[in-house]
């Protein structure tokens, strides 16, 4: 499944212009700056309440940025993301079908449409396949391992995706087989579709690996740049203090 993307590949794809988040006036991250190109894969890493959710609920549009400017810069807008949330206890116990759950990512692009269309149902076919999860697709979704359920729910997401996937925390809460295999799904999909990825993780050190950027929010000052730069600046040692 190749990511036909309907950007410049030489214009960012998502812009951030000296933006101050947060909410009820109440600052949280301030004059943050940077740009995301089609094709990157960004990892956003950061302390408890550095705001990184936040971020991530301002860029989706849910929230306004208090000042500066947060921009998706592709023909669809905010409907070119998609968007894996962390899981609730909830859903986790969802009564319904693999195929139901990752077919219900169309929902928001189908609007008022009661029904599937072929292409659709192809869509997801195509997705389930590549998540190699054909094989459970009638099965119940809350009988899965955490790490299956994961997976049906990325493909549900890519499902909503045209250009841009953001995660928010996708591997709380798997084992380390899980981990690793979710990590690999998402830096195939970086590679290989020409997915752009934007991650929020504290699983610093595995995130960094497939990443073309790294975005360190902290309380006093930011990084955003290559993760050879992030490793040779001082706000690195947060994370990876010298021996």
């Amino acid at each position: 499944m190749k990511i036909d993307c309907c950007c410049d590949s030489h214009s960012p794809i998502l812009s951030c212009d000296n933006a101050s988040l947060g909410y009820e006036n109440q600052i949280v991250i301030k004059d943050l700056s940077f740009e995301i190109y089609p094709g990157d894969y960004l990892s956003i890493i950061g302390e408890n309440g550095s705001g990184k959710s936040t971020l991530m609920k301002t860029m989706l549009g849910l929230m306004k940025p208090l000042q500066g400017s947060i921009t998706v810069n592709c023909s669809k807008g905010s409907g070119c993301i998609g968007y894996l949330p962390q899981q609730t206890a909830l859903q986790k116990d969802f009564p319904a079908t693999v195929r139901e759950v990752v077919l219900s990512g169309l929902l928001a692009k189908n609007g008022s449409r009661p029904f599937y269309r072929r292409e659709d149902k192809a869509r997801a076919a195509e997705v389930m396949e590549q998540l190699h999860i054909s094989d459970i697709q009638a099965r119940s979704y809350r009988d899965l391992s955490g790490g299956q359920q994961q997976r049906v729910l990325l493909a549900r997401a890519l499902l909503a995706a045209h250009e841009i996937l953001m995660l928010d925390e996708p591997v709380t809460g798997l084992d380390p087989s899980a981990t690793a295999e979710l990590y690999e799904v998402l830096a195939e999909l970086n590679k290989k579709n020409g997915l752009t990825i934007i991650v929020i993780s504290h699983d610093i050190a595995k995130t960094i690996v497939p990443s073309t950027k790294i975005l360190h929010i902290a309380k006093d000052r930011h990084f955003f740049g290559t993760p050879a730069a992030y490793m040779a600046n001082d706000i690195s040692k947060i994370f990876f203090p010298d021996d």
